[in-house]
């Protein structure tokens, strides 16, 4: 079975571009130049493209279309449960506390309510580390700690902001 769809487009054979032409899998031409006129305004330009470059464009934007009506009908229905929330057996009741409006909204919007919090602490470390002979003398524990030691946090709402290393000692071992 062929895959044949139908395109308008001039051709050599095709020079009114109005009438509908069968594109079989063989005459397909994917990096054929197609002229596109792009208005912006009153200023008219005309841009030149591979057939492949339009297909890409296409399929973006229809991935974007897509994305975006998801988007919509989410929020809509998100918008909807708020509205029904608000009648005067809900929301509006005198029986239901602000911390219960408040929660609904949360479970409707997917929201989870964070209090930013700072954590100072002291971190012990013990580190060995193979010193050339020639350096040990001269040897800065402080500083070779400040040069190679990173703090990281593999959690999603934690980020480490600073550290400092006060004070390091060393000995041989």
């Amino acid at each position: 079975m062929k895959n044949v769809s139908q395109v308008r487009y001039n051709t050599v054979h095709n020079k009114k571009g109005n009438k509908m032409e069968k594109v079989t899998h063989e005459s397909y031409a994917p990096h054929q130049l197609v002229t596109l006129k792009q208005i912006t305004g009153e200023d008219v330009e005309f841009q030149l493209y591979k057939v492949t470059e339009l297909e890409t464009v296409l399929h973006d934007a229809k991935e974007r279309i897509n994305r975006l009506t998801a988007r919509l009908e989410s929020q809509e229905k998100q918008i909807g449960l708020i509205l029904n929330k608000m009648t005067a057996d809900e929301w509006y009741s005198s029986n239901t506390s602000k911390e219960e409006v408040l929660s609904d909204l949360c479970d409707i919007l997917g929201f989870e309510p964070k209090q930013s919090i700072r954590i100072t602490a002291t971190v012990e470390v013990e580190v060995d580390y193979d010193c050339p002979l020639n350096e040990v003398e001269d040897f800065d524990a402080g500083d070779f700690l400040q040069d190679v030691l990173t703090i990281d946090t593999y959690h999603s709402d934690a980020m480490v902001y600073s550290y400092n290393v006060e004070s390091a000692d060393w000995a041989t071992h």
